[in-house]
Protein backbone atom coordinates (compact mmCIF):
# COMPACT_ATOMS: atom_id res chain seq x y z
CA UNK A 1 0.00 0.00 0.00
CA UNK A 2 1.62 3.16 -1.29
CA UNK A 3 -1.23 5.52 0.53
CA UNK A 4 -4.94 5.49 1.21
CA UNK A 5 -7.70 8.08 1.75
CA UNK A 6 -5.87 10.98 0.24
CA UNK A 7 -7.49 14.09 -0.04
CA UNK A 8 -5.95 17.13 -2.31
CA UNK A 9 -7.22 20.14 -3.71
CA UNK A 10 -5.83 22.04 -6.18
CA UNK A 11 -7.35 25.73 -7.11
CA UNK A 12 -6.23 28.62 -10.03
CA UNK A 13 -3.10 29.86 -9.32
CA UNK A 14 -1.82 27.66 -7.25
CA UNK A 15 1.84 25.81 -7.47
CA UNK A 16 2.13 23.32 -5.39
CA UNK A 17 5.55 21.58 -4.76
CA UNK A 18 4.98 17.66 -3.42
CA UNK A 19 7.86 15.64 -1.40
CA UNK A 20 8.07 12.89 0.05
CA UNK A 21 10.25 9.51 0.62
CA UNK A 22 11.48 7.38 -1.91
CA UNK A 23 8.52 5.14 -2.86
CA UNK A 24 5.82 6.89 -0.99
CA UNK A 25 4.31 6.65 -3.99
CA UNK A 26 4.73 10.92 -5.46
CA UNK A 27 4.69 9.59 -9.26
CA UNK A 28 2.25 7.34 -8.56
CA UNK A 29 -0.45 9.87 -7.20
CA UNK A 30 0.59 12.48 -9.87
CA UNK A 31 -0.15 10.16 -12.45
CA UNK A 32 -3.44 9.52 -10.87
CA UNK A 33 -4.14 13.07 -10.92
CA UNK A 34 -3.55 13.57 -14.35
CA UNK A 35 -5.71 10.88 -15.81
CA UNK A 36 -3.13 8.42 -16.37
CA UNK A 37 -3.61 5.67 -13.82
CA UNK A 38 -6.75 4.85 -12.30
CA UNK A 39 -7.12 5.12 -8.32
CA UNK A 40 -8.18 1.41 -6.34
CA UNK A 41 -10.67 3.75 -4.55
CA UNK A 42 -11.37 7.46 -4.33
CA UNK A 43 -12.97 9.61 -7.04
CA UNK A 44 -10.68 12.49 -9.20
CA UNK A 45 -12.97 15.50 -9.83
CA UNK A 46 -12.22 18.70 -12.37
CA UNK A 47 -13.54 21.54 -13.50
CA UNK A 48 -15.51 20.93 -16.62
CA UNK A 49 -12.75 21.37 -20.04
CA UNK A 50 -9.57 21.91 -17.72
CA UNK A 51 -6.64 20.96 -20.20
CA UNK A 52 -4.26 19.10 -18.11
CA UNK A 53 -0.30 18.43 -19.10
CA UNK A 54 1.68 15.97 -17.75
CA UNK A 55 5.41 15.71 -17.94
CA UNK A 56 6.99 12.66 -16.67
CA UNK A 57 10.48 11.80 -15.35
CA UNK A 58 11.75 10.21 -18.31
CA UNK A 59 11.15 12.06 -21.47
CA UNK A 60 10.48 10.02 -24.54
CA UNK A 61 10.48 10.69 -28.16
CA UNK A 62 10.33 8.57 -31.20
CA UNK A 63 13.61 8.90 -33.16
CA UNK A 64 13.62 10.75 -36.52
CA UNK A 65 10.97 13.47 -35.82
CA UNK A 66 12.35 17.22 -35.12
CA UNK A 67 11.33 19.75 -31.96
CA UNK A 68 9.11 21.25 -34.42
CA UNK A 69 7.20 18.27 -35.24
CA UNK A 70 6.94 17.23 -31.52
CA UNK A 71 5.59 20.31 -31.00
CA UNK A 72 3.18 20.15 -33.61
CA UNK A 73 1.84 16.59 -33.10
CA UNK A 74 0.87 18.33 -29.56
CA UNK A 75 -1.82 20.73 -31.32
CA UNK A 76 -2.53 18.42 -34.09
CA UNK A 77 -6.38 18.15 -32.56
CA UNK A 78 -6.86 22.42 -32.48
CA UNK A 79 -8.35 24.14 -35.10
CA UNK A 80 -5.80 26.96 -36.39
CA UNK A 81 -4.84 28.11 -39.48
CA UNK A 82 -1.23 27.28 -41.07
CA UNK A 83 0.07 30.53 -40.00
CA UNK A 84 -1.12 30.86 -36.37
CA UNK A 85 -0.25 27.34 -36.35
CA UNK A 86 3.45 27.72 -37.37
CA UNK A 87 3.35 30.93 -34.89
CA UNK A 88 2.71 28.74 -32.18
CA UNK A 89 5.38 26.06 -32.68
CA UNK A 90 7.92 28.59 -33.05
CA UNK A 91 6.77 30.85 -30.35
CA UNK A 92 6.64 27.73 -27.85
CA UNK A 93 10.28 26.58 -28.58
CA UNK A 94 11.48 30.01 -28.26
CA UNK A 95 10.03 29.72 -24.94
CA UNK A 96 12.03 26.93 -24.38
CA UNK A 97 15.23 28.10 -25.38
CA UNK A 98 15.17 26.49 -28.90
CA UNK A 99 16.95 28.35 -31.54
CA UNK A 100 16.50 25.65 -34.12
CA UNK A 101 13.04 23.43 -34.74
CA UNK A 102 14.99 21.52 -37.28
CA UNK A 103 17.34 19.73 -34.53
CA UNK A 104 16.15 15.85 -34.17
CA UNK A 105 14.92 14.25 -30.84
CA UNK A 106 17.46 11.80 -31.08
CA UNK A 107 20.65 14.47 -30.91
CA UNK A 108 19.29 16.14 -27.75
CA UNK A 109 20.88 15.61 -24.50
CA UNK A 110 18.93 14.93 -21.07
CA UNK A 111 18.33 18.24 -20.26
CA UNK A 112 17.11 19.53 -23.73
CA UNK A 113 14.96 16.28 -24.06
CA UNK A 114 13.51 18.05 -20.41
CA UNK A 115 12.69 21.40 -22.04
CA UNK A 116 10.98 19.86 -25.12
CA UNK A 117 8.81 17.92 -23.24
CA UNK A 118 7.99 20.70 -20.69
CA UNK A 119 7.45 22.55 -24.05
CA UNK A 120 5.14 19.71 -25.40
CA UNK A 121 2.64 20.37 -22.94
CA UNK A 122 2.88 24.42 -23.03
CA UNK A 123 1.76 23.96 -26.42
CA UNK A 124 -1.76 22.52 -25.44
CA UNK A 125 -1.54 25.65 -22.97
CA UNK A 126 -2.43 23.70 -19.98
CA UNK A 127 -4.75 25.10 -16.96
CA UNK A 128 -2.69 22.66 -14.69
CA UNK A 129 0.77 21.31 -15.05
CA UNK A 130 1.60 18.14 -13.52
CA UNK A 131 5.71 17.94 -13.21
CA UNK A 132 7.78 15.33 -12.14
CA UNK A 133 11.27 15.60 -11.24
CA UNK A 134 11.83 18.19 -14.13
CA UNK A 135 15.08 19.71 -12.48
CA UNK A 136 16.62 16.19 -13.22
CA UNK A 137 18.87 16.51 -15.80
CA UNK A 138 18.48 20.20 -16.28
CA UNK A 139 21.77 22.09 -15.98
CA UNK A 140 21.42 25.34 -14.08
CA UNK A 141 20.60 27.87 -16.94
CA UNK A 142 17.43 25.31 -17.39
CA UNK A 143 16.98 25.15 -14.35
CA UNK A 144 16.78 29.27 -13.89
CA UNK A 145 14.82 29.15 -17.25
CA UNK A 146 11.98 26.87 -15.28
CA UNK A 147 11.73 28.69 -12.40
CA UNK A 148 11.08 31.87 -13.96
CA UNK A 149 8.67 29.92 -16.16
CA UNK A 150 6.91 28.43 -13.51
CA UNK A 151 6.78 31.72 -11.27
CA UNK A 152 5.15 33.69 -14.01
CA UNK A 153 2.80 30.93 -15.53
CA UNK A 154 -0.87 31.60 -15.64
CA UNK A 155 -1.82 28.14 -15.02
CA UNK A 156 -1.80 26.16 -11.84
CA UNK A 157 1.07 23.50 -11.40
CA UNK A 158 2.08 20.83 -9.15
CA UNK A 159 5.66 19.77 -9.07
CA UNK A 160 7.51 16.69 -7.37
CA UNK A 161 11.02 17.49 -6.58
CA UNK A 162 13.60 17.60 -4.54
CA UNK A 163 15.72 20.45 -5.33
CA UNK A 164 14.79 22.53 -2.18
CA UNK A 165 16.28 25.90 -3.88
CA UNK A 166 14.05 25.13 -6.48
CA UNK A 167 11.12 24.56 -4.47
CA UNK A 168 11.98 27.73 -2.13
CA UNK A 169 12.03 30.01 -5.34
CA UNK A 170 9.07 28.71 -7.38
CA UNK A 171 6.25 26.69 -4.74
CA UNK A 172 3.31 29.08 -2.98
CA UNK A 173 2.07 25.47 -1.60
CA UNK A 174 3.90 22.56 0.47
CA UNK A 175 2.47 18.87 0.44
CA UNK A 176 4.42 15.88 1.86
CA UNK A 177 3.43 12.52 1.64
CA UNK A 178 4.72 10.44 4.48
CA UNK A 179 2.59 7.63 7.06
CA UNK A 180 3.62 9.72 10.08
CA UNK A 181 1.01 12.31 9.11
CA UNK A 182 -2.58 11.19 10.54
CA UNK A 183 -4.07 11.88 6.89
CA UNK A 184 -1.16 9.97 5.06
CA UNK A 185 -0.40 14.14 3.62
CA UNK A 186 0.84 17.20 5.17
CA UNK A 187 -0.25 20.63 3.05
CA UNK A 188 1.29 23.75 4.19
CA UNK A 189 0.50 27.14 2.35
CA UNK A 190 3.29 28.94 1.45
CA UNK A 191 6.94 28.49 0.84
CA UNK A 192 9.31 25.20 1.07
CA UNK A 193 11.07 27.34 4.04
CA UNK A 194 7.53 28.41 5.83
CA UNK A 195 6.60 24.51 5.55
CA UNK A 196 9.65 23.19 7.23
CA UNK A 197 8.75 25.60 10.27
CA UNK A 198 5.13 24.16 9.87
CA UNK A 199 6.56 20.07 9.59
CA UNK A 200 8.62 20.67 13.04
CA UNK A 201 5.59 22.25 15.02
CA UNK A 202 3.51 19.76 13.85
CA UNK A 203 6.10 16.52 14.51
CA UNK A 204 7.34 17.98 17.69
CA UNK A 205 3.40 17.74 18.83
CA UNK A 206 3.02 14.63 17.48
CA UNK A 207 5.48 13.53 19.81
CA UNK A 208 3.95 15.13 22.72
CA UNK A 209 1.21 13.59 22.39
CA UNK A 210 2.90 10.01 21.73
CA UNK A 211 4.62 10.44 25.24
CA UNK A 212 1.44 11.65 27.43
CA UNK A 213 -0.38 8.65 25.74
CA UNK A 214 2.23 6.33 26.81
CA UNK A 215 2.15 8.03 30.25
CA UNK A 216 -1.69 7.08 30.46
CA UNK A 217 -1.62 3.90 28.77
CA UNK A 218 0.87 2.49 31.13
CA UNK A 219 -1.41 3.12 34.18
CA UNK A 220 -4.41 1.55 32.52
CA UNK A 221 -2.73 -0.88 31.95
CA UNK A 222 -1.75 -1.38 35.38
CA UNK A 223 -5.30 -0.99 36.70
CA UNK A 224 -6.56 -3.56 34.18
CA UNK A 225 -3.33 -5.91 35.99
CA UNK A 226 -4.85 -5.64 39.62
CA UNK A 227 -7.58 -8.43 38.71
CA UNK A 228 -11.29 -8.97 38.82
CA UNK A 229 -11.45 -7.94 42.83
CA UNK A 230 -9.91 -4.53 42.17
CA UNK A 231 -11.88 -3.50 39.04
CA UNK A 232 -15.17 -4.13 41.29
CA UNK A 233 -17.72 -1.39 41.00
CA UNK A 234 -15.43 0.36 37.87
CA UNK A 235 -17.00 1.72 35.28
CA UNK A 236 -16.81 -0.15 31.81
CA UNK A 237 -16.12 2.60 29.92
CA UNK A 238 -12.92 2.91 31.42
CA UNK A 239 -12.11 0.09 30.03
CA UNK A 240 -13.38 0.92 26.82
CA UNK A 241 -11.42 4.21 27.17
CA UNK A 242 -7.84 2.01 27.38
CA UNK A 243 -8.52 0.10 24.88
CA UNK A 244 -9.48 3.18 22.50
CA UNK A 245 -5.85 4.49 24.26
CA UNK A 246 -4.28 1.84 23.50
CA UNK A 247 -5.24 1.73 19.43
CA UNK A 248 -4.71 5.49 19.25
CA UNK A 249 -1.24 4.63 20.77
CA UNK A 250 -0.55 1.50 18.58
CA UNK A 251 -0.91 3.90 15.60
CA UNK A 252 0.94 7.29 16.48
CA UNK A 253 3.93 4.53 16.87
CA UNK A 254 3.14 2.92 13.83
CA UNK A 255 3.18 6.32 12.03
CA UNK A 256 6.48 7.06 13.78
CA UNK A 257 9.66 8.82 11.80
CA UNK A 258 11.51 5.36 9.72
CA UNK A 259 14.70 6.68 10.09
CA UNK A 260 17.18 8.48 7.15
CA UNK A 261 18.98 6.13 4.71
CA UNK A 262 22.84 5.44 6.26
CA UNK A 263 24.99 6.62 3.71
CA UNK A 264 28.62 6.71 5.01
CA UNK A 265 31.40 6.35 2.06
CA UNK A 266 34.57 4.27 2.96
CA UNK A 267 38.33 5.73 3.00
CA UNK A 268 41.19 4.46 2.75
CA UNK A 269 44.25 5.53 5.46
CA UNK A 270 45.97 6.62 2.80
CA UNK A 271 48.61 9.87 3.88
CA UNK A 272 49.61 10.64 0.00
CA UNK A 273 49.20 14.59 -0.39
CA UNK A 274 48.49 14.45 -3.95
CA UNK A 275 46.07 12.08 -5.04
CA UNK A 276 45.29 12.98 -8.57
CA UNK A 277 47.69 15.96 -10.78
CA UNK A 278 45.95 17.16 -13.79
CA UNK A 279 48.68 19.41 -16.00
CA UNK A 280 47.60 21.57 -18.80
CA UNK A 281 44.93 18.79 -20.29
CA UNK A 282 42.63 18.91 -23.17
CA UNK A 283 40.02 17.22 -24.94
CA UNK A 284 38.08 17.86 -28.06
CA UNK A 285 34.69 15.71 -28.78
CA UNK A 286 32.41 16.38 -31.96
CA UNK A 287 34.79 18.78 -33.38
CA UNK A 288 34.58 21.35 -30.39
CA UNK A 289 37.17 21.61 -27.74
CA UNK A 290 35.58 21.36 -24.44
CA UNK A 291 38.51 22.29 -22.24
CA UNK A 292 42.28 23.68 -22.99
CA UNK A 293 45.09 23.62 -21.16
CA UNK A 294 43.30 22.54 -17.90
CA UNK A 295 45.62 22.13 -14.30
CA UNK A 296 44.71 21.03 -11.27
CA UNK A 297 45.73 18.81 -8.06
CA UNK A 298 43.69 17.00 -6.03
CA UNK A 299 44.22 16.19 -2.17
CA UNK A 300 42.64 14.90 0.64
CA UNK A 301 39.65 17.15 1.48
CA UNK A 302 39.44 18.99 -1.87
CA UNK A 303 35.68 18.75 -2.82
CA UNK A 304 35.51 19.93 -6.62
CA UNK A 305 32.28 20.73 -7.80
CA UNK A 306 31.63 21.20 -12.01
CA UNK A 307 29.59 23.93 -13.05
CA UNK A 308 28.43 24.19 -16.93
CA UNK A 309 25.78 23.85 -19.10
CA UNK A 310 24.79 20.25 -20.33
CA UNK A 311 27.46 19.33 -22.82
CA UNK A 312 30.10 21.41 -21.80
CA UNK A 313 32.04 18.46 -21.15
CA UNK A 314 31.62 17.62 -17.04
CA UNK A 315 31.62 14.24 -17.54
CA UNK A 316 34.04 13.77 -20.18
CA UNK A 317 35.96 15.04 -17.36
CA UNK A 318 34.85 13.32 -14.80
CA UNK A 319 35.72 10.04 -17.43
CA UNK A 320 39.08 10.98 -17.72
CA UNK A 321 39.85 11.29 -14.14
CA UNK A 322 38.49 7.31 -13.59
CA UNK A 323 40.31 6.22 -16.51
CA UNK A 324 37.91 5.65 -18.80
CA UNK A 325 39.03 8.28 -21.29
CA UNK A 326 41.73 9.99 -22.15
CA UNK A 327 43.11 13.78 -22.97
CA UNK A 328 43.93 14.60 -25.69
CA UNK A 329 47.34 16.72 -24.70
CA UNK A 330 48.63 17.57 -21.41
CA UNK A 331 49.59 14.83 -18.38
CA UNK A 332 47.36 12.89 -15.64
CA UNK A 333 49.09 11.83 -12.85
CA UNK A 334 48.03 9.54 -10.16
CA UNK A 335 49.12 8.25 -6.62
CA UNK A 336 50.72 4.77 -6.45
CA UNK A 337 47.61 1.90 -5.92
CA UNK A 338 44.86 5.02 -6.03
CA UNK A 339 41.72 4.00 -5.19
CA UNK A 340 38.44 5.37 -7.43
CA UNK A 341 34.58 4.96 -6.87
CA UNK A 342 32.55 6.44 -9.60
CA UNK A 343 29.02 7.08 -9.53
CA UNK A 344 27.38 6.80 -12.92
CA UNK A 345 25.14 9.37 -14.09
CA UNK A 346 23.23 6.98 -16.74
CA UNK A 347 23.80 4.20 -13.80
CA UNK A 348 25.23 2.03 -16.47
CA UNK A 349 26.68 0.19 -13.97
CA UNK A 350 22.90 -1.28 -12.13
CA UNK A 351 21.87 -4.55 -13.74
CA UNK A 352 18.06 -4.10 -13.29
CA UNK A 353 17.71 -7.76 -14.00
CA UNK A 354 19.23 -8.33 -10.90
CA UNK A 355 17.45 -8.65 -7.28
CA UNK A 356 18.04 -6.42 -4.42
CA UNK A 357 20.17 -8.99 -2.79
CA UNK A 358 22.40 -9.30 -5.63
CA UNK A 359 22.44 -5.30 -6.43
CA UNK A 360 23.56 -4.99 -2.65
CA UNK A 361 26.70 -6.33 -3.65
CA UNK A 362 26.02 -9.30 -1.40
CA UNK A 363 27.68 -12.91 -1.42
CA UNK A 364 25.04 -15.32 0.26
CA UNK A 365 23.58 -13.65 3.04
CA UNK A 366 26.57 -11.17 3.26
CA UNK A 367 28.52 -8.05 2.43
CA UNK A 368 31.74 -6.94 3.46
CA UNK A 369 31.91 -3.53 4.62
CA UNK A 370 35.35 -2.34 6.13
CA UNK A 371 36.53 -5.75 6.42
CA UNK A 372 33.67 -6.92 8.46
CA UNK A 373 30.99 -8.71 7.24
CA UNK A 374 27.09 -7.66 7.21
CA UNK A 375 23.99 -9.33 6.64
CA UNK A 376 22.74 -8.51 3.81
CA UNK A 377 18.77 -7.64 5.71
CA UNK A 378 20.77 -5.71 7.62
CA UNK A 379 23.12 -3.76 5.18
CA UNK A 380 19.30 -3.49 3.10
CA UNK A 381 17.95 -1.70 6.13
CA UNK A 382 20.37 0.92 6.51
CA UNK A 383 19.02 2.03 2.82
CA UNK A 384 15.47 2.11 4.53
CA UNK A 385 14.78 -1.58 2.42
CA UNK A 386 13.01 -4.46 4.31
CA UNK A 387 13.91 -8.06 3.85
CA UNK A 388 11.12 -8.96 2.14
CA UNK A 389 12.34 -6.98 -1.14
CA UNK A 390 15.55 -8.68 -1.29
CA UNK A 391 14.30 -11.08 -4.36
CA UNK A 392 12.29 -7.84 -6.05
CA UNK A 393 14.09 -6.93 -9.33
CA UNK A 394 15.62 -3.48 -9.24
CA UNK A 395 13.78 -2.77 -12.69
CA UNK A 396 10.72 -2.92 -10.06
CA UNK A 397 12.17 0.06 -7.29
CA UNK A 398 12.07 3.55 -8.06
CA UNK A 399 14.19 6.09 -9.62
CA UNK A 400 15.08 7.05 -6.13
CA UNK A 401 15.90 3.87 -4.39
CA UNK A 402 18.08 2.70 -7.62
CA UNK A 403 20.12 5.56 -7.05
CA UNK A 404 20.30 4.56 -3.04
CA UNK A 405 21.33 0.61 -4.34
CA UNK A 406 23.81 2.23 -5.85
CA UNK A 407 25.37 4.25 -3.45
CA UNK A 408 25.15 1.02 -1.10
CA UNK A 409 27.28 -0.93 -3.53
CA UNK A 410 29.25 1.96 -3.72
CA UNK A 411 30.24 2.52 0.06
CA UNK A 412 31.49 -1.21 0.13
CA UNK A 413 34.51 0.14 -1.67
CA UNK A 414 37.56 1.88 -0.19
CA UNK A 415 38.28 5.10 -1.92
CA UNK A 416 40.95 7.74 -1.80
CA UNK A 417 38.73 9.90 -4.49
CA UNK A 418 34.59 9.88 -5.20
CA UNK A 419 33.70 11.07 -8.84
CA UNK A 420 29.95 11.62 -8.49
CA UNK A 421 27.71 12.42 -11.63
CA UNK A 422 24.28 13.95 -10.62
CA UNK A 423 24.22 11.34 -7.21
CA UNK A 424 21.15 13.40 -6.41
CA UNK A 425 18.49 12.56 -9.16
CA UNK A 426 15.72 10.89 -7.54
CA UNK A 427 16.75 11.11 -4.26
CA UNK A 428 14.52 12.43 -1.17
CA UNK A 429 15.48 15.58 0.86
CA UNK A 430 15.78 13.22 3.89
CA UNK A 431 18.66 11.14 2.12
CA UNK A 432 20.18 13.79 0.60
CA UNK A 433 20.45 15.65 3.76
CA UNK A 434 22.35 12.33 4.97
CA UNK A 435 24.48 12.20 1.75
CA UNK A 436 25.56 15.67 2.09
CA UNK A 437 26.88 15.09 5.78
CA UNK A 438 28.92 12.24 4.61
CA UNK A 439 29.98 14.25 1.73
CA UNK A 440 31.31 16.59 3.96
CA UNK A 441 32.76 14.43 5.85
CA UNK A 442 34.78 11.98 3.66
CA UNK A 443 38.30 12.45 4.09
CA UNK A 444 39.82 11.79 0.82
CA UNK A 445 39.21 13.85 -2.68
CA UNK A 446 35.60 14.55 -4.39
CA UNK A 447 34.77 15.49 -7.87
CA UNK A 448 31.30 16.46 -7.61
CA UNK A 449 28.71 17.47 -10.80
CA UNK A 450 25.11 18.53 -10.11
CA UNK A 451 22.83 21.09 -10.59
CA UNK A 452 21.62 20.74 -6.90
CA UNK A 453 23.30 24.42 -5.74
CA UNK A 454 22.26 23.84 -2.32
CA UNK A 455 24.63 20.42 -2.10
CA UNK A 456 27.07 22.73 -4.15
CA UNK A 457 27.46 25.40 -1.73
CA UNK A 458 27.54 23.20 1.58
CA UNK A 459 29.58 20.76 0.14
CA UNK A 460 32.48 21.79 -2.26
CA UNK A 461 35.51 23.73 -1.59
CA UNK A 462 35.98 25.10 -4.73
CA UNK A 463 33.97 25.45 -7.97
CA UNK A 464 35.34 24.52 -11.93
CA UNK A 465 33.08 26.16 -13.85
CA UNK A 466 32.93 24.93 -17.74
CA UNK A 467 31.81 26.98 -20.80
CA UNK A 468 32.08 24.21 -23.61
CA UNK A 469 34.03 26.45 -25.79
CA UNK A 470 37.91 25.44 -24.29
CA UNK A 471 37.27 28.06 -21.31
CA UNK A 472 37.68 26.65 -17.41
CA UNK A 473 37.70 29.31 -14.66
CA UNK A 474 37.67 28.39 -10.70
CA UNK A 475 35.43 30.10 -8.02
CA UNK A 476 35.27 29.92 -4.62
CA UNK A 477 31.46 29.53 -4.52
CA UNK A 478 28.20 28.50 -6.91
CA UNK A 479 27.04 32.39 -6.42
CA UNK A 480 30.66 33.80 -7.40
CA UNK A 481 30.25 31.62 -10.80
CA UNK A 482 26.87 32.57 -11.21
CA UNK A 483 27.56 36.09 -11.03
CA UNK A 484 30.92 35.69 -13.20
CA UNK A 485 28.17 34.79 -15.69
CA UNK A 486 25.94 37.61 -16.00
CA UNK A 487 26.18 40.51 -18.23
CA UNK A 488 28.65 43.02 -17.88
CA UNK A 489 27.16 46.33 -16.77
CA UNK A 490 26.55 48.81 -19.36
CA UNK A 491 29.93 51.10 -19.91
CA UNK A 492 29.86 54.18 -18.11
CA UNK A 493 30.54 57.06 -20.20
CA UNK A 494 32.46 59.96 -18.67
CA UNK A 495 30.60 63.67 -19.58
CA UNK A 496 32.62 66.39 -20.35
CA UNK A 497 33.34 69.43 -18.17
CA UNK A 498 30.90 71.79 -19.60
CA UNK A 499 28.47 69.59 -22.04
CA UNK A 500 27.15 71.96 -24.56
CA UNK A 501 23.44 72.32 -24.18
CA UNK A 502 23.04 71.04 -27.21
CA UNK A 503 24.01 67.31 -25.72
CA UNK A 504 20.45 67.57 -23.65
CA UNK A 505 18.73 66.99 -27.04
CA UNK A 506 21.07 63.86 -28.40
CA UNK A 507 19.93 62.90 -31.63
CA UNK A 508 20.12 58.87 -30.40
CA UNK A 509 17.83 59.56 -27.76
CA UNK A 510 14.65 61.23 -29.87
CA UNK A 511 13.10 57.89 -30.39
CA UNK A 512 12.02 57.89 -26.46
CA UNK A 513 9.32 59.84 -25.36
CA UNK A 514 9.68 62.05 -22.10
CA UNK A 515 9.48 59.71 -19.24
CA UNK A 516 11.67 57.19 -21.17
CA UNK A 517 14.39 59.50 -21.45
CA UNK A 518 14.19 60.53 -17.95
CA UNK A 519 14.24 56.40 -17.08
CA UNK A 520 17.71 56.05 -18.90
CA UNK A 521 19.01 59.03 -17.19
CA UNK A 522 18.59 57.33 -13.97
CA UNK A 523 19.24 54.16 -15.40
CA UNK A 524 22.74 53.65 -14.66
CA UNK A 525 22.51 54.87 -11.08
CA UNK A 526 19.72 52.46 -10.40
CA UNK A 527 21.97 49.70 -11.79
CA UNK A 528 24.77 50.57 -9.10
CA UNK A 529 21.96 50.99 -6.36
CA UNK A 530 20.59 47.47 -7.07
CA UNK A 531 24.01 45.84 -7.04
CA UNK A 532 25.08 47.34 -3.85
CA UNK A 533 22.20 46.13 -2.04
CA UNK A 534 22.92 42.63 -3.42
CA UNK A 535 26.11 42.64 -2.00
CA UNK A 536 25.33 43.66 1.19
CA UNK A 537 22.93 40.77 1.12
CA UNK A 538 25.86 38.24 0.01
CA UNK A 539 28.05 39.73 2.76
CA UNK A 540 25.15 39.27 5.16
CA UNK A 541 24.34 35.64 4.28
CA UNK A 542 27.55 35.03 4.79
CA UNK A 543 27.84 35.98 8.12
CA UNK A 544 28.58 33.59 10.79
CA UNK A 545 25.71 34.22 12.86
CA UNK A 546 23.74 34.09 10.05
CA UNK A 547 25.15 30.70 8.70
CA UNK A 548 24.52 28.84 12.15
CA UNK A 549 20.43 30.66 11.74
CA UNK A 550 18.68 28.33 9.82
CA UNK A 551 15.04 30.35 9.58
CA UNK A 552 17.45 33.36 9.22
CA UNK A 553 19.24 32.25 6.70
CA UNK A 554 16.77 30.80 4.40
CA UNK A 555 15.27 34.89 4.86
CA UNK A 556 18.55 36.31 3.95
CA UNK A 557 18.58 34.42 1.13
CA UNK A 558 14.98 34.63 -0.21
CA UNK A 559 15.98 38.69 0.05
CA UNK A 560 19.01 37.66 -2.58
CA UNK A 561 17.13 36.13 -4.85
CA UNK A 562 14.53 39.13 -4.93
CA UNK A 563 18.07 41.33 -5.37
CA UNK A 564 18.91 39.48 -8.03
CA UNK A 565 15.98 39.32 -9.66
CA UNK A 566 15.63 43.26 -9.50
CA UNK A 567 19.06 43.58 -11.33
CA UNK A 568 18.04 41.42 -13.31
CA UNK A 569 14.94 43.68 -14.65
CA UNK A 570 16.85 46.39 -14.65
CA UNK A 571 19.45 45.53 -16.99
CA UNK A 572 16.99 43.76 -19.25
CA UNK A 573 14.72 47.60 -19.22
CA UNK A 574 18.31 49.22 -19.69
CA UNK A 575 18.51 46.69 -22.97
CA UNK A 576 15.19 47.58 -23.99
CA UNK A 577 15.59 51.44 -23.70
CA UNK A 578 18.94 50.94 -25.32
CA UNK A 579 17.43 49.02 -28.65
CA UNK A 580 14.79 51.93 -29.14
CA UNK A 581 17.60 54.39 -29.90
CA UNK A 582 19.36 52.25 -32.54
Amino acid sequence: MLFENISLGISEGERLGLIGPNGSGKSTLLKILSGHLEPDSGSISMRRNTRIGYVPQQADFPDGHTAAEIIAGAIADERLEDLERAARINQTLGRAGFSDGSVRTESLSGGWKRRLAIARELAASPDLLFLDEPTNHLDLEGILWLERLLSTASFASVVVSHDRYFLDNVVNDMAEIDRVYPEGIFRVEGSYSHFLEKKEEFLLAQSSRKESLANKVRREVEWLRRGPKARTGKSRARIDEAGRLMDELSNLESRGPKGVAQIDFTATDRRTRRLVSVEGISKELGGRTLFRDLSFTLTPGTRLGLLGLNGTGKTTLLRILAGELEPDSGSLERAFNLRTVYFDQAREHLDTTETLRQGLGAHGDTVIFRDRPIHVAGWAKRFLFDSGQLDRPIASLSGGEQARVLIARLMLQPADVLLLDEPTNDLDIATLEVLEDSLTEFPGALVLVTHDRYLLDRVSTAILALDGQAGAQFYADCYQAMQAARPAPPPKESAPAQPPPSTRSAPAKKKLSYLEAREWEQMESLILEAEQELETIRAEMHSPEVVSDGPRLHACYQKMQSAEAQVAALYARWAELEAKQQ
